[in-house]
């Protein structure tokens, strides 16, 4: 399947297209009166693939789970595809989040654990197990159905994680730093699998990390955050074309993102730092 894609030209073109994913001033106050989040504004197009790039505590996870829906916002609004998030079922659209570490079931197959949503919902046996099959098979992963989680390597395993999460055949894919705890092979060997995930099946994807070159990598738009209190400083378009390669990653193109990349995280933690002093 040919993926070239130049200029983010798989984006829709028309401006009064219905976004992803918005978020309309929403902010964090914790009960204690920690401001995990200041106010954040924040679209998302249909189809864009967004890394979340900051120092630790700048809220990109607590974003995530916002707009995932697992944690209210203290004040502004989220909405997905124009509903707010608890009437996205309304919508038609589904969203799947992909936490940071597997956290499969350990007695039970990889059949069973990627099976779990679907057995959730009501779908019937024979529709959900196609539906698993599917979806093992994306990840490469159909020989290992009958396997427990416990016989597979790390990387194995966020692939499970992954494939429970497209067994929902979502919209809209979060994913929590996935990969942060893998060598890096085994890293760039899957970054480069969930691209071609994105690409074929059209997903809009918020990625979490902490690293540079993975955000670079991967995304049409990074959005860089701050800490203390947690707020977004910048946001960079990764303008390059898909499929991106392990030759793109040594290229001129590729060190100019990264470094300005870099500038902007290295702004973004000088607070933290000063206060380290």
């Amino acid at each position: 399947m040919d993926h070239a894609v130049s200029d983010l030209t798989r984006l829709s073109k028309d401006q009064s297209a219905i976004p992803a994913v918005e978020v309309l001033s929403a902010e964090m106050v914790y009960p204690n009166g920690t401001q995990a989040l200041l106010p954040v504004d924040l679209s998302v197009a249909e189809g864009e693939f967004i890394s979340l790039l900051g120092p630790s505590g700048c809220g990109k996870s607590t974003l995530l789970k916002m707009i995932a829906g697992l944690l209210e916002p203290s004040d502004g609004r989220l909405q997905l595809w124009r509903k707010p998030v608890k009437s996205l079922i309304n919508t038609g659209r589904k969203l799947a989040f992909v936490f940071q570490s597997p956290t499969l079931m350990p007695w039970a197959s990889v059949h069973s654990n990627v099976r779990l949503p679907l057995d959730l919902e009501g779908i019937c046996r024979a529709d959900a197990d196609q539906r698993v099959t599917e979806a093992l098979n994306l990840v490469g992963l159909g020989n290992f159905a009958d396997a427990v989680p416990r016989a597979l390597s790390g990387g194995m395993q966020m692939r499970v994680s992954i494939a429970r999460a497209l067994v929902k055949q979502p919209d809209l894919l979060l994913m929590d730093e996935p990969f942060g705890a893998l060598d890096e092979i085994t890293r760039f060997k899957l970054d480069a699998e969930v691209l071609n995930l994105w690409l074929e099946k059209r997903l809009t994807i918020m990625f979490v990390t902490h690293s540079i070159h993975e955000a670079v990598f991967l995304s049409t738009r990074v959005i860089m955050m701050a800490a203390r209190p947690g707020r977004v400083v910048e946001q960079i378009v990764i303008d390059e074309p898909y499929p991106r390669t392990a030759d793109f990653m040594v290229s001129p193109r590729f060190a100019r993102y990264a470094k300005r990349l870099q500038d902007s995280l290295l702004s973004a933690s000088a607070g933290l730092e000063e206060e380290a002093v």
